[in-house]
């Protein structure tokens, strides 16, 4: 059994988790959904800005819910007293520079009136679902990933509070340049680097490991502008195009196949699987696909990948052990229909798969549709 997938593994991000939980004054009883709904991977394309961030989760129903989370930013005044406390050690911004966050930078701070954590009133949730609780579980499971950015970079902190890393480094440059000016600098000694023959006399050293992918891809940059209407692309496309290269790339460090092994209708549909119905069709026409029969194909590859879509799309003649075995458990309920790989019975049909998995199908309408991840064996699927 896997390890329960925890939240917060430097002692900042569990800091900002302890912080939902106890002093943001958050329903204590609307938190633990939002940490299995964490868990479960239905959070997609969590992106942070200046005072806020969104997010897209899945729930209940096909669309995913939009998220979006305002943070109170620090006025004017607040800033100055922060970058105060931060300019009082050059340790703290040295620590921040290599993802680090000081205990002591964030005691002090609090004790100055300016929390990087939130506060009671600090986080304004809005979610596209029908509950009304605050937070809502979908709105909880943004929580707790953020969690995960703050480990990454506790400048993350900053920018929730209204400045990016950028702006705070330049800010603190400022306030410490007229301290360096009154010390005379020495010139650097030119470095004279190696010569041809020390170079390649140098031991090649050990080629360290590569780390472990990350749970999540990570977002794109954000273009502010669009690019020149001749192109025909827009801002929001590329950065559509750089978060699917990214989860790819996620994907590919995961074990995951190539994109040259997918065919051109499987990687519409990996494409389409994180997708909102109207993104869907917004794909589908550009591909010169049915919308609806897109809509289908990201269904099934959410649910069980290529093979899911495969067994959606596809139909082929088995051999006889396996249709047999799965007519044997259906006899049980009455006698199945059997064509090709498809054995139905009533409301239900069962499709085995070119990779040796059954698949379960359920009737809405005049449609099939998958239910469900695959399995070895039929029974598993039937009951």
């Amino acid at each position: 059994m896997p390890p329960r997938r925890n939240f917060g593994t430097t002692w900042w991000g569990r800091a900002w988790v302890e912080a939902l939980e106890q002093r943001a004054k958050l329903d204590p009883n609307r938190l633990p959904r939002g940490r299995t709904y964490a868990r479960k991977g239905t959070v997609s394309e969590l992106h942070f800005g200046a005072g806020g961030m969104t997010a897209w989760v899945r729930g209940s129903r096909p669309e995913p819910y939009k998220v979006t989370i305002t943070m109170r930013t620090f006025t004017d005044g607040e800033w100055d007293t922060l970058l105060g406390v931060v300019g009082t050690q050059l340790g703290h911004a040295a620590a921040l520079l290599d993802g680090e966050l000081p205990g002591a930078l964030t005691e002090q701070a609090r004790e100055a009136g300016v929390d990087l954590l939130p506060g009671p009133g600090d986080l304004r949730p809005r979610c596209s679902c029908p509950d009304s609780a605050n937070p809502c579980k979908h709105v909880a499971a943004v929580y707790y990933l953020v969690a995960d950015e703050v480990d990454r970079d506790p400048f993350t902190l900053f920018l929730l509070r209204g400045r990016p890393r950028s702006d705070v480094l330049a800010e603190l440059r400022a306030r410490r340049s007229p301290a360096r000016s009154e010390k005379p600098t020495l010139p650097k000694p030119a470095d004279e680097g190696l010569t041809p023959r020390a170079a390649y006399a140098r031991k090649p050293g050990a080629i360290p490991a590569l780390p472990p992918p990350p749970r999540v891809p990570g977002p794109p940059a954000v273009l502010d502008l669009d690019p020149p209407p001749a192109t025909g692309w827009t801002a929001a496309a590329l950065s559509a195009l750089a978060a699917d290269a990214a989860a790819l790339a996620r994907d590919l460090l995961a074990g995951g196949p190539a994109p040259a092994e997918l065919t051109f209708e499987e990687d519409l549909a990996r494409r389409a699987a994180g997708r909102t119905s109207a993104e869907i069709t917004a794909l589908a026409t550009a591909a010169e696909v049915s919308p609806k029969d897109l809509a289908r194909w990201a269904e099934a590859w959410r649910e069980a990948g290529r093979g899911g879509l495969a067994a959606l799309r596809e139909t082929w003649q088995p051999g006889p052990g396996p249709m047999a075995e799965g007519q044997e458990i259906l006899a049980d309920t009455g006698k199945p229909t059997l064509w090709r790989n498809r054995l139905t019975q009533g409301e239900l049909q069962l499709r085995y798969g070119r990779d040796g998995r059954w698949y379960r199908f359920v009737r809405e309408g005049a449609e099939w549709r998958l239910d469900g991840p695959p399995s070895a064996s039929p029974l598993d699927l039937v009951y």
